[in-house]
């Protein structure tokens, strides 16, 4: 796998993640800031993961995870 294969591989996985946040938070009458705040998370930090700014960390995807009442591998699968 070249260098641009990865890059695209990464965008998608966080093109995934993103699309099922917005989903989610959205299903649930959510602001970002109300997520961030059942994660444990700053609102900065939500809008950049949904805007596809930012790599998350595990920790960080399991608490979204949790605060959204869904398995964590929910997050990544596609829409």
């Amino acid at each position: 796998m070249n260098c641009d294969q990865k890059e695209a591989l990464r965008h998608h996985s966080r093109q995934k993640l993103a699309l099922n946040l917005i989903r989610l938070r959205r299903e649930r009458g959510w602001s970002q800031e109300t997520l961030a705040l059942e994660a444990g998370l700053h609102r900065t930090f939500v809008a950049h993961v949904e805007r596809q700014a930012r790599n998350i960390s595990l920790d960080n995807l399991d608490k979204l995870a949790q605060a959204l009442g869904v398995e964590t591998s929910a997050l990544l699968t596609a829409p």
